[in-house]
This record gives structure tokens, C-alpha cells and sequence, in this order.
């Protein structure tokens, strides 16, 4: 059997399905695996903000093409990047355990948020981060952050910003963790819905790879993040919108455990929710009703939510 894998061109996508391929291949001794580099319009757009031009499918949109043209059996992504709704004829076969969820601050100078000067610049490519980071320290000037991971990391050591936050999954998996200089905790900078886990895209009529990704699937991981992203789709938003989403979900235990947040480009407005249950996507569409009634569209300027 063979698998023919999308990936972007970045050490850290060809890092992650290479992880997913070896992983794979445990499982199923004598499953040949092959990957086919893919240029995607976030790869090729680096001297624009990604809110710019952001949206959905931005790092994905062309992965999903070869996919559908049956070129290709599957993609890897970080399921952050990935839109909430499946594209006609996609889904997701199969969300490994997950990573390191936590944002990490990283400043040549050794700085962390609570020393940095007044004024000080910080770079990043989120406005879900540059939001939670101005709401603890008004004081401070974001500014775009472009490039994949390890380019991001030299342009912190090259002192082109005082420091720069960025997910740190990335960090331990290309081994780049030795510059953090501080992880920050969940209840400083709470992460984007999904952040720290892998999704392992297919053809949905494709029940050979769906069987073969199956094995690779952890429950606890896809009940979290599912909870997560039913939260972003119940506030109608993007992965390019200031909402922040964390789910814990244990083998022990059926029950669910979610945290909201939707926050002002500003920082100056947040709303802050959670709750618990055993259904994940009513979890998470509840709480994102109950951060609609808070003010959570007006903060994100919908005005319809779905």
C-alpha cells in the first residue's frame, strides 16, 4: 500500500508529515509513504500582516486542490490553520495527540512580558496574541511577524524586534525551544482553537487511507479541539480572528472541560467564558452563544452570527 502525502515547503510542515509518516509506518509495516511539495498563497505572500491577507484556506486552500484532484492521499496540517468547515468532499481522517499548546516569548536580550521596556516592539503574526499581549501591557508595540518558524526565531536573535511570541509547538518540534525565554501560561496568553495539534486531511470517500489513518487517531485530542473549533464556528470566525479556545479531555473521564475568550484588537475588550460537558461541538456552540450575549460579535464586528 501506498500514501502519497501534500506538505508545504516550511522544515516545519515537512517536520510534521514526515512525524505523521513515521508514525504511520509503525503501524503499518510495509505502508510506503511519498510526499509531494505544495506552495501555498501563505507562503508566497511574506511582506503582508496575515490578518491582510488572511481569511480562510490561506496555508491550506491549495493542499486541499491536489486532494481533490486525487494527486494526492492526504495532507498535514496544523489544525489551527485549518477552516472549520470541511471542504466539500474533505475530511479530517485522523488528529494525533497533541503537542505543546502554550505561546512562548522569545528576546535575544533574555527580556520576559513583565521585563520588557516601555515601548518595547514585539513581533507576531496573530492578532489573537498581539490582543492578549496589549491587554496585559498597553504599553507595547506589536508589529508583524513573517516567515516560517526558524526565520521568525533568527529575526528575534538578529535583535529585529525586542522580542516575539510565537506557538511554541513549533519551537519543540524543530528544536528551536533552547531561545524561549519565557512560556507563557495558559492564564496569561490563553491559545488559538486547536494550537499544538496536527490534523491528517483526506478524501472522504477514501476508505482505504481513512482506515489506515484511524490507528493514528487520539480521542481525548479530537474531543478537545473539536469543542474548540465548535466554539470559533459558533462565533462565525476564522483563524485569522482575535478568538482563543482551550479544551482538557481525558480518557478517564467523558466529561469536557472548555475555556472562550474573544478580545478587542486593542486588548481593551474581552470576554471571557467557559463550561463543561460531554458533548463537544454542543459544548462549544453553547459557549460561543454564551460569549454572543456577552458582546463577543460586536468585539469581532459579525453582524450575523451563525
Amino acid at each position: 500500500m501506498k500514501l502519497i502525502f501534500a506538505t508545504r515547503p516550511s522544515s516545519l510542515a515537512r517536520w510534521q508529515t514526515q512525524w505523521v509518516i513515521h508514525a504511520l509506518q509503525k503501524i503499518h509495516p510495509g505502508l510506503v509513504c511519498e510526499e509531494k511539495i505544495i506552495v501555498t498563497q501563505g507562503d508566497k505572500i511574506l511582506d503582508k500582516p496575515l490578518p491582510e491577507i488572511g481569511g480562510k484556506g490561506l496555508f491550506t486552500q491549495e493542499l486541499e486542490s491536489e486532494l481533490l484532484s486525487g494527486a494526492v492521499h492526504c495532507a498535514v496540517h496544523s489544525l489551527k490553520d485549518l477552516p472549520v468547515e470541511n471542504s466539500d468532499g474533505l475530511t479530517i481522517g485522523c488528529i494525533p495527540t497533541r503537542g505543546e499548546v502554550r505561546d512562548a516569548l522569545i528576546s535575544s536580550k533574555g527580556h520576559t512580558l513583565s521585563t520588557l521596556p516601555k515601548g518595547a516592539s514585539v513581533g507576531t503574526s496573530s492578532l489573537r496574541r498581539s490582543a492578549q499581549l496589549l491587554s496585559l501591557r498597553p504599553d507595547l508595540h506589536t508589529e508583524s511577524l513573517r516567515g516560517n518558524v526558524d526565520t521568525r526565531v533568527r529575526k528575534a536573535l538578529d535583535n529585529q524586534y525586542d522580542a516575539i511570541l510565537l506557538a511554541g509547538a513549533g519551537l519543540t518540534r524543530l528544536n528551536l525551544d533552547q531561545h524561549v525565554t519565557e512560556w507563557l501560561s495558559l492564564d496569561v496568553m490563553l491559545p488559538a482553537p486547536g494550537q499544538g495539534a496536527l490534523a491528517v486531511q483526506c478524501r472522504a470517500d477514501d476508505q482505504t487511507t481513512l482506515n489506515l489513518l484511524a490507528a493514528l487517531d487520539d480521542e481525548s485530542t479530537r474531543k478537545a479541539v473539536t469543542a474548540e473549533r465548535a466554539f470559533l464556528s459558533g462565533l462565525g470566525g476564522g483563524c485569522a480572528v482575535p478568538v482563543a479556545a482551550y479544551a482538557v479531555s481525558s480518557k478517564q473521564s467523558a466529561v469536557i472541560n472548555l475555556k472562550g475568550l474573544v478580545i478587542s484588537e486593542d486588548g481593551k475588550k474581552v470576554v471571557k467564558v467557559n463550561g463543561q460537558g460531554t458533548d463537544a461541538i454542543q459544548l462549544g456552540t453553547k459557549l460561543s452563544q454564551k460569549a454572543i450575549e456577552q458582546g463577543a460579535s460586536k468585539i469581532l464586528g459579525v453582524s450575523s452570527v451563525k
